[in-house]
């Protein structure tokens, strides 16, 4: 367990929040997982509104600083879309997880409008960063027949987003993998 009782009650609620949705944890399965009393979660965060404030916010950096290090080293669009679709699959744990956003996404009702704000500013941010992938793709030929890549950028999120659900429903990574089949044949590089 972290040190810092905060990260470890970040790192708990994530790994729920990613396993069970936003909706499936309370503070009293925090409390138990970290072995600390359910008030002494309210001292870090007075509502799981606030919690889940701090676990998007942590969530979009950490993926950003992911995505910028996968386009330091990946050389292509090709190989830059590949890295990013394993961070999907891997995310899954076997079917098991979801993304953070993913799951967050499935329960909007939920949420508070910060955390709903959060979520847009996350997949605009994610559709930039793969508009300037498509971008490289099409210009060094390592994604095939790239005619919009702001409309391949939107398209290919919904696909992984989706994939992931429809491979978590089931606990059933292969669906993932077929959904991204097509997309992960256009690639080279």
């Amino acid at each position: 367990m972290p040190a810092d009782t905060k990260t470890a009650l970040l790192n708990s609620a994530e790994r729920a929040a990613r396993a069970r949705g936003f909706d499936g944890f309370s503070y009293a399965d925090l409390a138990t997982d970290v072995g600390i009393r359910k008030a002494s979660i309210h001292h870090h965060f007075p509502s799981k509104a606030n919690l889940s404030v701090a676990l998007m916010r942590r969530y979009a950096e950490a993926f950003e600083t992911e995505i910028l290090r996968i386009h330091e080293e990946k050389t292509s669009g090709g190989a830059r879309l590949l890295a990013l679709i394993d961070i999907y699959r891997e995310a899954l744990e076997n079917g098991k997880s979801l993304c953070l956003c993913v799951s967050f996404s499935s329960s909007p009702e939920s949420l508070p409008p910060e955390v709903i704000a959060q979520i847009r500013q996350f997949r605009a941010m994610l559709i930039g960063w793969l508009t300037k992938t498509f971008e490289a793709g099409q210009t060094d030929g390592s994604i095939a027949g790239v005619a919009h890549p702001e409309l391949e950028s939107a398209a290919a999120l919904a696909v992984l987003e989706g994939a992931q659900l429809a491979a978590r429903a089931e606990e059933d990574v292969v669906l993932f993998d077929m959904a991204l089949k097509l997309l992960k044949g256009r690639l080279s590089g």
